[in-house]
């Protein structure tokens, strides 16, 4: 309608003066109801065109949408390890902090299980001092061997000088005995330091391995400890949160609520927008929304970012080949707007549904000359069009409440 009433004032309006002024034919006189497509049968006709045109103009260089929305991300509350709920420590709706405790799983069995492995590790420690003791006792042991193995060398090495000095004086019987009893003192200083080495080698190896794996189960029990405590990712507001004392919870398939993060849907919105205006829309192009949930308020955006690929073409494998015919209708480009300014959005309510205008702007293409004359004087009007999609816009946003409240009766 807006379109109709400035093409109009062109051409039927300049027909009108025409006819009015130049052949004197009065309106209700030589104008009539029944003869007003003969005689302004030029302007109409160039209305109708310069109508159309225009509004195929505005729409393909200004993109306009109503799906758009804030979109926003809910987190679902579940626990990292199945359980029963022994303490819920919030309401059905609350406000939470990032890392407070939102409720608490039975952990009997986690708390045995560490108490097991702190046994375990006490356990280890109290070996490691007996492995000490035993060093002590096996040092002690082989400084005994040794110094009868000292004595039973000395003795030997003496009965020797006196057997080559006097044969009669030390027998042969002797010496080999004596000999026997030297091998038999060099075993066991040999045994003695064999349970030595094995002694150290236990205290230093064997040990430590066991007291770190067995510190390892610990820490790992500790986590599955930590972790019935089920705590808040992010900052937000609890919502839809039923869970009561005695409910089982998974951490897949029974959630026990949802968590709305405190900035969801405040960063910008989501729009579709036609494939035919897929070479149009860009990066950095400024555009304006109208939200019912911000009745009479414009808010300005630009476009920080627009998917190159459209959802509706996804493959995905099954029983079946794709068949392009079963498309029901053609998909959208997806562009991710943002706020203009700072907290022009802090008073949208997540998901909220939106009208979203964009404007093109070819002032850097016109100033470089690129266009030529006739182009960029085609590039400029393309551009100064899109004060009627602003004021189209302007008028939604005015009638929008009685459209809404009176019109439709949705209150």
């Amino acid at each position: 309608m807006v379109e109709l009433l400035l093409c109009s004032l062109f051409t039927i309006l300049p027909d009108y003066l025409y006819r009015r002024y130049a052949q004197g034919k009065r309106l209700g006189h030589e104008i009539t109801l029944y003869s007003v497509w003969y005689e302004l049968r030029w302007g109409i006709t160039s209305c109708l065109m310069l109508t159309v045109l225009l509004i195929t103009l505005v729409f393909y260089y200004h993109p306009s949408t109503t799906a758009a929305a804030s979109f926003f991300r809910a987190v679902p509350i579940v626990p990292e390890v199945n359980g029963r709920v022994a303490e819920v420590l919030v309401d059905i709706s609350d406000e939470v902090e990032q890392g407070q405790p939102i409720f608490v799983l039975d952990d009997a069995k986690q708390k045995a299980s560490v108490a097991t492995l702190k046994s375990q590790v006490t356990e280890i420690d109290a070996q490691m001092g007996l492995a000490k003791s035993e060093i002590a006792t096996a040092e002690g042991q082989l400084r005994q061997a040794k110094g009868a193995y000292k004595q039973a060398s000395d003795e030997l090495r003496t009965k020797r000088e006196l057997f080559q000095r006097n044969a009669n004086v030390v027998s042969t019987r002797e010496l080999e005995d004596l000999e026997t009893l030297v091998d038999t003192q060099q075993g066991a200083v040999d045994a003695a330091e064999a349970a030595r080495e094995e002694a150290e080698l236990r205290l230093d190896t064997l040990l430590p391995a066991q007291k770190a794996s067995a510190e390892a189960a610990l820490a790992e029990a500790e986590v599955q400890l930590e972790k019935t405590v089920v705590r808040a990712g992010v900052s937000g507001r609890v919502e839809q949160f039923t869970l009561r004392p005695g409910d089982f919870v998974t951490a897949l398939g029974r959630p026990a609520g949802v968590l709305i993060p405190e900035d969801a849907g405040h960063n910008g919105l989501v729009a579709g927008f036609g494939q035919i205006e897929a070479q149009v829309i860009r990066v950095g192009m400024i555009g304006e929304a109208a939200c019912p949930s911000m009745p009479l308020s414009i808010v300005p955006l630009k476009v920080i970012g627009v998917q190159d690929y459209i959802a509706s073409g996804q493959v995905n494998a099954g029983q079946q080949l794709l068949d392009p015919a079963n498309l029901s209708q053609p998909g959208s480009i997806l562009v991710r707007l943002e706020p203009l300014y700072d907290g022009t959005l802090s008073r949208l309510p997540p998901g909220s549904n939106c009208i979203v205008n964009l404007y093109s702007d070819h002032h850097a293409e016109i100033a470089s000359g690129e266009a030529g004359f006739w182009g960029g004087l085609y590039l400029h009007m393309a551009d100064a069009v899109g004060l009627v999609h602003a004021a189209i816009l302007r008028i939604q946003t005015l009638l929008l409440p009685i459209q809404t409240l009176v019109i439709s009766g949705e209150h």
